[in-house]
């Protein structure tokens, strides 16, 4: 059940002699953490040596599955320092979520902020948790798979945006490494592209 929402308390003085109490409700942030990744059949996210190329199986002209959607309702991005340096590799050095989102770079190691993004070594959950607290938009998470296991032990991921790309990898990094709570969630519609991309979406309730 949500909490109640937060009173503000404004006094108006109308004289000198009596004032009077409006009550303003002020309510709480509500951002989501939403998890927006892509999988092969078989729940690899990337092959044993990071290679990302099976994701080009889908791509086609004018077809984003979603993602310019997605971007309308975030403004903050959480990726695993691996993740990141596998994007990097990809673009030539460059972050494109920098330049879009506040981006947060999950790392054991602390480091000095680089390419526009924060590398953050502190307790997940914590963070989590202030930036929910916050105002602002949703928050997008990218993975990778120790993340996502991190965020579900705590079960702090709102939703589940999942594109199931028509390959088996046969072996890889997985999304979901297991080991974690019970986690109710509701099937919302799902979509099927010309493709043969399935997008699953659940949201936790």
């Amino acid at each position: 059940m949500p909490a109640p929402p937060q009173l503000q308390f404004k006094i108006v003085i109308f004289n000198a002699s009596k004032p009077e109490i409006h009550l303003h409700p002020q309510p709480m942030p509500n951002r989501k953490l939403i998890l927006y990744i892509s999988m092969s059949l078989d729940g690899f996210i990337a092959t044993p040596d990071d290679d990302l190329s099976w994701l080009s199986l889908v791509e086609q002209a004018g077809e984003d599955y979603g993602y310019t959607a997605l971007n309308d309702r975030v403004d903050t991005y959480i990726v695993g320092r691996r993740t990141y340096d596998v994007v990097l590799q990809l673009t030539g050095g460059v972050f494109p979520h920098a330049g879009h989102h506040t981006c947060y770079i999950i790392t054991r190691e602390p480091r000095e902020a680089e390419n526009g993004v924060t590398f953050y070594s502190g307790d997940l959950a914590e963070l989590i948790h202030r930036l929910k607290q916050e105002e602002g938009k949703d928050i997008y998470c990218d993975g990778g798979g120790e993340i996502v296991k991190l965020l579900m032990e705590k079960n702090l991921i709102d939703e589940y945006i999942i594109s199931v790309i028509p390959i088996i990898l046969g072996d890889g990094k997985r999304l979901f490494k297991g080991g974690v709570p019970r986690i109710n969630i509701q099937a919302m519609p799902a979509k099927q592209f010309a493709s043969g991309l399935v997008q699953l979406h659940y949201v936790r309730v």
